[in-house]
């Protein structure tokens, strides 16, 4: 069962528009993670700074992100997701204004570690949102269609910020991006302003000692487990097939790049599919765990035979189809666990997994490439689904 409502304007707001609201932030969220990436060369010559100086700017927001993701899900559950995740959006647009109008690379660092305090607050926040106010049989897809937004954050960013770059120069663009999150902040004000003191209580969260004690259970902890585990796999895939298909089989570049490309689309457009199938079944760890099986098939495959590159193309994006499909009955599997009260640090907890697998990846894959095993990332992609496999089996609600 969902939690109480919280003061968000449920009663007279249908719950589309909180769909709405919360898939724009999730938007933004991804938007800002990949800000950077195009605009590096232009920052890195700008400013007359290495790689590695960059690097230290992207490490400070994700350790940041990471290490305050799950407060961030305590502090939604004990005063509401709505005055978080607005200034989780102001907290990421302020910092790049100001990246934008300053020339100083200190300065640079100690935005994007504001950044990640904001970027912190979007999964617990989001989760949330969508489980207090979604009714029960639309949550699923409420659940993809949020997925799916995030996505299409990651897609637009790149063209959008260079054309803005080439228009503006990076800083432009810098200020063009914090300009969006201000835009849907200002959105979620705007929507829901007029709803304060209109909701019926919620539940009483489990904060201190006891919520810590929740989080180690091992129904969630094999959920956070989960989460690691899928972002090492998207993070070997995503990172390092292009090379490893080079090195394993001279796949021209182009071909790989089209399989990649592939599995990226197909993904996004598994998750819809995912969202339809979870309002159609209650088995979602079945569904989990199927869409897993395929995921490693599909790679080990990859791995042991020389498929030609229209073969290569139909694998990698059949792989990424079922990546797709799984996201929504993950997101619902960690939902049924969560006791009323809890959703806020339990989906900030686990989704902590994302940032601790994306620690993880470049270091087991670079070094498998540094080794010259490139059989081993997709060998490495595959062990990783049939390991995942069995922490979907967890089904028990935590005591």
């Amino acid at each position: 069962m969902s939690q109480a409502t919280e003061t968000l304007g449920v009663r007279t707001t249908p719950h589309i528009r909180v769909v709405g609201a919360v898939s724009a932030a999730h938007f933004v969220s991804h938007y800002y993670i990949l800000l950077l990436a195009p605009l590096l060369p232009f920052v890195r010559a700008d400013l007359g700074i290495s790689y590695t100086e960059i690097g230290l700017a992207l490490a400070v927001f994700n350790t940041v992100s990471a290490v305050l993701q799950a407060p961030a899900g305590f502090l939604v559950d004990k005063i509401g997701a709505r005055i978080p995740l607005i200034g989780g959006l102001l907290l990421g647009a302020f910092p790049f204004l100001v990246v934008g109008l300053t020339d100083s690379y200190w300065m640079l660092v100690a935005m994007f570690a504001i950044a990640g305090i904001g970027n912190a607050v979007y999964h617990p926040a989001d989760y949330a949102l969508l489980s207090q106010h979604v009714p029960a049989e639309r949550i699923g897809p409420a659940f993809s269609f949020h997925t799916f937004a995030g996505m299409a954050g990651s897609a637009a960013a790149p063209p959008t910020l260079l054309m803005m770059q080439s228009v503006w120069g990076w800083r432009g663009a810098f200020i063009g991006a914090s300009i969006l999150g201000f835009a849907v902040a200002l959105t979620l004000i705007a929507i829901h302003g007029q709803a304060e003191g209109r909701a019926a209580p919620r539940a009483k969260p489990d904060d201190g000692p006891a919520g810590w004690r929740l989080l180690m259970t091992p129904a969630i902890l094999l959920n956070l487990v989960f989460f690691v585990l899928l972002a090492i796999m998207s993070g070997g895939i995503y990172n390092y097939s292009v090379a490893a298909l080079g090195a394993l089989y001279a796949t021209p570049v182009a071909a790989a790049n089209a399989a990649l490309t592939g599995n990226l689309v197909l993904s996004s457009l598994g998750v819809l599919a995912g969202g339809l199938l979870v309002t159609r079944t209650t088995r979602h760890g079945l569904v989990a765990g199927l869409g897993l099986f395929a995921i490693a098939l599909f790679t080990a495959l990859i791995a042991e035979v020389d498929l030609g590159s229209l073969g290569l193309i139909a694998a990698m994006t059949a792989a990424g189809f079922c990546s797709g499909v799984i996201m929504p009955s993950r997101d619902m599997i960690v939902r049924e666990i969560t006791p009323p009260g809890s959703f806020g640090k339990v989906f900030g907890f686990v989704t902590t997994g994302f940032n601790i697998g994306g620690i993880i990846a470049p270091l087991i894959f670079g070094a498998i490439m540094d080794h010259g095993s490139p059989r081993l990332v997709f060998l490495g992609v595959a062990a990783g689904s049939l390991i995942a496999i069995v922490t979907v089996a967890t089904r028990r609600r935590p005591g």
